[in-house]
């Protein structure tokens, strides 16, 4: 079968490793040159860099003869997977979406919300410290909403020149920058949680590969709220939520 997997997530990268080993041929598609670099130490596996519009895409499945596109994006990845549901259905190639499983909640301190202004209005009312743990795509949003303009706002981000770029240009000090790549353990979390005096966590539901599960139980046992940015709601035309289920929908 001739795979054109969404591969900019950790699952993605190892989906690719899964699905060129069983016998498919898989060109990987990422949008930075760290998943570029990772992709390229596995053997048979294609790697394009770079990011692609739904017009674009399709030109691609087409010209190429592809079968199948397999969509392990983010999350949280909205424009991403709309992109390639509409490429795939103007090209007649079969989707499947890999939808790693949402963390279960058992924490009473946890607020939700459906977009990062929304959690720069809940953060900044739950307390002054706020520790932001969403990534980099989407700091522009969640620092320039005026409700937070008076809070002290701690960054969680990768150690990228790019990001700390980025951070510098949205007014960010170094104080306010936390530059490390996870996992993070519970007890990472914790410490980092109390030298930042943080007041209330902002984060999304990643699943466990984001690490969402141990963010929520550093902030349970410091009685922390949460703040928790909802996954958006696609309609995604078939879905599997392991990648065994992946593999059957491929045979």
């Amino acid at each position: 079968m001739k795979i054109f997997l969404v591969a900019g997530t950790e699952d993605g990268r190892q989906l690719a490793k899964i699905l060129s080993d069983a016998g498919n041929k898989v060109t990987a598609s990422v949008v930075s040159d760290y998943g570029k670099k990772i992709l390229q130490q596995y053997k048979n596996i294609s790697v394009r860099e770079g990011k692609l519009d739904a017009e674009e895409l399709e030109k691609i499945l087409r010209a190429e003869n592809f079968e199948m596109l397999i969509d392990a994006s983010h999350p949280y990845a909205e424009n991403v997977s709309a992109n390639a549901i509409e490429a795939c259905k103007n090209s007649a190639v079969d989707y499947i979406r890999y939808e790693r499983e949402e963390v279960k909640l058992d924490y009473e301190k946890i607020f939700h919300v459906a977009s990062y202004e929304d959690a720069a209005v809940q953060a900044a009312a739950l307390g002054k410290n706020i520790f932001l743990t969403t990534g980099s795509r989407n700091l522009k949003k969640f620092l320039q909403c005026d409700a937070v303009k008076d809070c002290n706002v701690t960054v969680r981000i990768l150690p990228t020149a790019e990001v700390l770029a980025e951070c510098e240009n949205l007014g960010l000090s170094p104080k306010q920058i936390i530059a490390l790549q996870g996992k993070f353990s519970v007890e990472l979390n914790l410490e980092l949680f109390k030298h930042t005096q943080a007041e209330v966590i902002v984060t999304k539901n990643s699943g466990t590969v984001g690490g969402a599960d141990t963010k929520i139980e550093a902030a349970k046992i410091l009685n922390l709220p949460v703040v928790l940015i909802d996954r958006p709601k696609i309609f995604y035309p078939c879905v599997a939520k392991s990648f065994e289920e992946v593999l059957k929908n491929v045979q």
